[in-house]
């Protein structure tokens, strides 16, 4: 616990870019979580895995103030979201599963990759075109599969995934936005319960592990980030986003660059 300050400091990093930028704070807390962990000397093997699995975890609490404040706003399209989670928990628990399994070195080149895509298309504010309609039930149980899936992987909340298919579907912005906030909740729980899974196998991990969960990290980052998220939503209707969204783009692709060199 002598790095208490540090685990303060991700969450309220996390929590305000969170409600600023309308992100999942996975992009930051991943690679700070790396430094910290690194630093206490954490096994080299498992630090992606502690990490990602520590980030998922936190999606658990903040996704659920998330979704409330969207569907107050009656933002969240639930038959969509319904129709989503069972291919989400299906992908979100086999990728996080399939993780465990993966050396540090490839999964932490696979989750830079998905930092630098998402920092190019906050960057170029790049947004799908309308093109077509929602699938059938089966058509969104196989999308939800690969945004599980792929979000669980990178301990991501699944906005930069769910929101660009959501509106590419015809979905209106402010409720891809909300349903996506929805599908955060599967996604996080589904992915923690196999890191959870998958860490209890694993010897030699930290004292005040749950599977790779961290949790005195958890509940630091969890408690810090909660009550700055809303803070950070109130500064987007003051400050230039568009113009702050470019700059954080830029320190994605910095954190990223600096995780790998970090870990190789």
């Amino acid at each position: 616990m002598e790095w208490w300050w540090a685990y303060l400091a991700i969450g309220v990093m996390a929590g305000f870019l969170a409600g600023l930028f309308g992100i999942g704070g996975g992009m930051v807390m991943v690679p700070m979580l790396v430094f910290v962990f690194t630093a206490k000397g954490f096994p080299a093997e498992n630090m992606m895995h502690l990490s990602l699995a520590t980030s998922m975890a936190t999606i658990v609490f903040t996704s659920l103030s998330s979704v409330r404040a969207h569907h107050k706003h009656d933002a969240v399209d639930w038959p969509v979201a319904r129709a989503m989670a069972p291919g989400i928990v299906a992908g979100a628990l086999a990728a996080s599963l399939v993780a465990g399994y993966v050396p540090t070195r490839p999964l932490a080149i696979f989750f830079t990759g998905f930092m630098f895509y998402a920092a190019t298309q906050m960057f170029f504010q790049a947004k799908p075109k309308p093109s077509r309609q929602l699938p059938g039930a089966p058509g969104l149980f196989g999308a939800g599969a690969v945004i599980g899936g792929f979000s669980s992987a990178l301990a991501a909340g699944g906005a930069f995934l769910s929101i660009p298919f959501l509106a590419w579907c015809n979905v209106p912005l402010k409720r891809a936005i909300g349903t996506a906030a929805a599908n955060g909740f599967p996604i996080a729980v589904a992915g923690t319960t196999g890191y959870v899974l998958n860490g209890l196998r694993v010897p030699g991990l930290p004292d005040g592990c749950l599977g790779y969960v961290y949790l005195p990290a958890l509940a630091i980052i969890v408690a810090a980030s909660m009550p700055l998220a809303p803070v950070g939503a109130r500064f987007a209707h003051r400050l230039p986003v568009r113009r702050l969204r470019a700059v954080f783009a830029l320190m994605l692709f910095a954190l990223g660059l600096r995780m790998l060199a970090n870990l190789w």
